[in-house]
């Protein structure tokens, strides 16, 4: 007799994406583990700016500890040729500090019935018929009817799935401690600044007593990306206030024939390489991949086919956007100038206000008429997304082990 599993569902990872698939099983009745190799409140580099989406789902679960509610985008290119739009009675952008916004949700999973057990490594992944086995660095082990990882692009669950990643980018951020003047000057404003490099841009993301300041570009380019910084600083006049906090990440874009799933492991968020392209802004992915997949693990039971809902809503929601996005940031590379132009256009601006609102998609931006064509015009036809129907990837009987990173992103 085979015996069951310890628990229904356990999740890797306690960031957006893990917590908020840990609130979706836990309150759909199913015995949920979270494990998470930090302890919270913890720092996570992130910028922080909540769109609409994200703020939607959010606000179902936990109280959303704001720091700053932004009214208004300043555009620049490369510093230059910089101009403000404001978003009407709507916020544009809620911004939040990653560890009180984690925290929230840690407790917000706590009170559906997860339990979470912090400090605690994950070193290895495998599979059975019935269950999969979670080794921890004490020599423990956890075992459960389905595994989400939550981990991060570069965590364990990452690999044992086999996701791979075809767009890859550096970024940089500092978190500052902002005067009362400068404290005046940015609140409700965030600067978005299209960088010297094809594909890069810079950020000031205000949040009360402290400016998230950062750039990203594509990865490979490390130096150049520390000078941007550096000349980013700089030029704002906030190269000699108190660094808090500095900190780099990798942010990495999934292949469009990447899986999500092996037999009883799926992946949401970071871990899948699920983001929007352009703007690299990936928490409402997190929290709406890590949604899905709580619901999904909830309902799989001992059937590991119910877990291939999770792989079609990701398919049909998700994938378009990120085609979309893309596209976008194709445009970007070869015609920032162009890209900055139409930020200034009420077209352009009404698109880009209605996605940081939840209003549009990235996929419905495109598909509007006259931004369809430029964007044919600019970047080419659209290419056909190579995503694979839902399967059943088989586990290696010997599974997979090595360090894992089980702090969500």
């Amino acid at each position: 007799m085979v015996e069951a599993p310890e628990w229904d569902v356990a999740v890797v990872g306690a960031g957006p994406g893990g917590l908020a698939a840990a609130c979706a099983a836990a309150s759909a009745g199913a015995r949920t583990l979270v494990l998470e190799r930090a302890a919270h409140p913890r720092y996570k580099t992130c910028g922080g700016g909540l769109i609409g989406t994200s703020l939607g789902i959010a606000a179902t679960r936990i109280d959303v500890p704001a720091r700053d509610t932004v009214a208004a985008i300043t555009f620049a290119f490369d510093g230059r040729r910089a101009f403000t739009r404001r978003g009407g009675d709507a916020p544009l952008l809620t911004m939040v500090r990653r560890d009180d916004f984690d925290l929230a949700w840690h407790d917000a999973a706590v009170a559906a019935g997860a339990v979470v057990r912090q400090n605690c490594q994950v070193r290895s992944l495998t599979q059975g018929p019935r269950s999969a086995t979670v080794g921890l660095a004490d020599g423990s082990t956890v075992t459960a009817g389905v595994v989400i990882g939550a981990d991060g692009s570069a965590g364990i669950t990452s690999r044992h799935v086999g996701v791979t990643f075809d767009q890859q980018d550096l970024g940089l951020e500092v978190e500052v401690a902002a005067d009362p003047a400068q404290r005046a000057a940015w609140r409700g404003r965030v600067l978005l600044d299209w960088g010297p490099v094809p594909g890069s841009y810079g950020w000031v993301f205000p949040k009360d007593d402290e400016l998230t300041v950062g750039v990203i570009m594509a990865k490979g380019r490390g130096g150049e990306t520390k000078q941007y910084l550096a000349r980013f600083l700089e030029r704002l006049g906030l190269a000699d206030r108190p660094v808090r906090r500095d900190s780099g990440h990798l942010t990495r874009c999934r292949s469009d024939d990447a899986p999500l799933r092996r037999d009883r492991v799926l992946v949401v968020g970071d871990a899948a390489g699920l983001l929007e392209p352009w703007t690299r802004e990936g928490i409402s992915y997190a929290l709406r991949s890590g949604t899905w997949a709580g619901q999904a693990a909830a309902a799989a039971g001992a059937s590991v086919d119910a877990l291939a809902g999770y792989e079609r809503q990701v398919a049909r929601e998700l994938v378009p956007e990120m085609v979309a996005g893309r596209r976008l940031l194709r445009v970007f590379e070869q015609h920032p100038g162009l890209v900055h132009a139409a930020m200034a256009t009420p077209l352009g601006w009404r698109a880009f206000r209605s996605f940081c609102r939840g209003e549009l998609s990235m996929a419905h931006v495109v598909r509007r008429r006259f931004i369809s064509v430029a964007v044919r015009a600019l970047a080419g036809p659209a290419p056909l997304p190579t995503w694979p129907s839902p399967r059943i990837c088989r586990a290696d009987p010997a599974g997979v082990s090595g360090r894992g990173n089980a702090s969500a992103g």
